[in-house]
């Protein structure tokens, strides 16, 4: 990869990562504290213990909303994680993304009353809005910190785990508080916000999303420039049409949904004319590397 083409992708990540936080922050504001509803994840606890301070202590922090500052030094262990078990360059994209949905979920004011007056439906814009914004930050090769560090961690430990399952898991103990502490239409709009954010998040996050993809050209070193480009293997072996009985080489790989435009571009650089099969969310078992 060029250095041009690098900071091109680094650039593209850090606006994803901005965006998406923004998008996360705007989600919850707007549609979901309103209600009195709570997010899933961290950004569920965190919300657990401003509700805790403000109205068991009852103390006051006026019309600011410092979910977000607890979100933020809930998240500090886990920036340790990320630095540590992630690469320094996703632990400052984290850092930036943290800090991005802190200062949004703080500045960005709370509505008296949700934006919509149906609460299902705010549940579901909510859900969409925000889980659009915590995919984007995933897409852009970022996190927002807790659960989705941990998802993160875990789906590269665990094949068949995604970043949408662990905070799924999470939110089962968010709510299940919730439960002991609120009414049980609290927690039946929370969880219809929650699921509705977790299957956002994976749709949008694509390099959670296997892909399989079938090559057929009469072109050779196709194979060898997508091992070399992506590290991805390929498995190839020749046919022949049925028609005109020309030999081809037909070439198997498995990627993630995030590499489907460099594959096409490595291929149709060598053979325009190449014919290409692509498959989405395909079981892998076996050595598949899921790159996050």
């Amino acid at each position: 990869m060029s250095v041009k083409s690098d900071q091109k992708k680094q650039i593209t990540g850090l606006l994803y990562s901005v965006c998406g936080g923004v998008l996360f922050a705007a989600g919850v504001n707007l549609f979901i504290t309103p209600l009195d509803l709570y997010n899933g994840g961290f950004m569920g606890i965190a919300q657990l213990i401003r509700t805790f301070l403000t109205s068991a202590l009852h103390l006051s922090f006026g019309q600011t909303d410092i979910a977000g500052i607890i979100y933020f030094i809930v998240n500090l262990p886990l920036l340790y994680l990320a630095w540590s078990k992630m690469g320094r360059g996703f632990f400052f994209r984290t850092v930036v993304t943290v800090i991005v949905e802190t200062a949004a979920l703080t500045f960005i004011p709370v509505p008296e009353r949700s934006l919509i007056d149906d609460r299902l439906t705010s549940c579901v814009i909510g859900g969409l809005v925000a889980g659009f914004g915590t995919g984007l930050v995933l897409r852009g090769g970022s996190s927002g910190g807790g659960q989705d560090i941990l998802g993160l961690y875990f789906t590269k430990k665990f094949r068949n785990f995604s970043v949408g399952k662990m905070a799924t898991i999470i939110n089962v103990f968010v709510y299940g508080i919730c439960l002991l502490m609120f009414n049980l239409e609290t927690v039946i709009y929370s969880l219809i916000y929650g699921v509705i954010s977790s299957v956002a998040c994976d749709r949008i996050h694509i390099q959670n999303i296997n892909m399989s993809v079938m090559i057929f050209t009469k072109k050779l070193g196709i194979s060898k420039a997508i091992m070399e480009e992506t590290g991805r293997g390929v498995t190839n072996w020749e046919g022949a049409g049925a028609y005109t009985n020309e030999t081809s080489y037909i070439l198997f790989v498995m990627i993630s949904k995030y590499e489907v435009n460099q594959i096409r571009r490595i291929v149709h650089s060598i053979d325009p004319n190449a014919f290409m099969i692509f498959t989405e969310g395909c079981s892998v078992e076996g050595n598949f590397e899921k790159r996050l």
